[in-house]
């Protein structure tokens, strides 16, 4: 297994539809940097918000998950409450190749500010806007900004493709589309 460059990356992007949309180089200035970076790609985060909360003391259930647990929010700045979190999801959609594994780390800039990115690996075959968590583990209240990086994507090719690809078992989050919660 290894790491794949910014060329393959961008290959993948421009002729197979890897990610899109696809930005070509970093963006930065007043901007969390975003796009093709040397051996990854970081994304956006889409002004589509749900923070958590617990004005309905609901239970977090994964095999039973109340929408009672989050407000939605569509903004260019999401407040996440002290000691708390929310999702969200990339502007990019991804299709990732039979013979490749992505794995999502945090961007600096959030690590920082004690803001933490969780995100599943990305399976081969699975495709999808990725639902992204970030964690405020600060007593204070922390932004996230939308339309700018959020994290990177690490792509990791195999020797070979897998037996059995996420698609051809029919994954629960597959094409998934928009900030997704949890399924059974």
């Amino acid at each position: 297994m290894s790491i794949m460059s910014d060329k393959w990356i961008r290959t993948m992007a421009q002729t197979q539809g890897m990610i899109e949309p696809f930005i070509d180089g970093q963006v930065r200035g007043d901007n969390i940097s975003y796009g093709l970076s040397s051996y990854g790609y970081d994304a956006r985060v889409a002004p589509e918000f749900k923070i958590f909360t617990n004005v309905d003391s609901a239970v977090v259930d994964p095999k039973n998950f109340s929408p009672k647990s989050f407000v939605d929010r569509d903004a260019d700045v999401c407040v996440i409450p002290p000691n708390s979190f929310v999702l969200a999801r990339t502007v990019e959609y991804f299709r990732v190749p039979k013979d490749v594994l992505v794995i999502c780390l945090g961007k600096s800039t959030y690590a920082r500010c004690g803001i933490i990115v969780n995100v599943t690996p990305l399976e081969p075959g699975w495709e999808g806007h990725v639902t992204l968590e970030f964690s405020n583990t600060t007593p204070l209240p922390a932004k996230v900004y939308a339309n700018e990086g959020g994290c990177q994507f690490l792509f990791l090719q195999g020797n070979e493709p897998c037996e059995i690809a996420y698609s051809d078992r029919d994954g629960k989050y597959q094409g998934q589309r928009g900030v997704t919660l949890p399924k059974l």
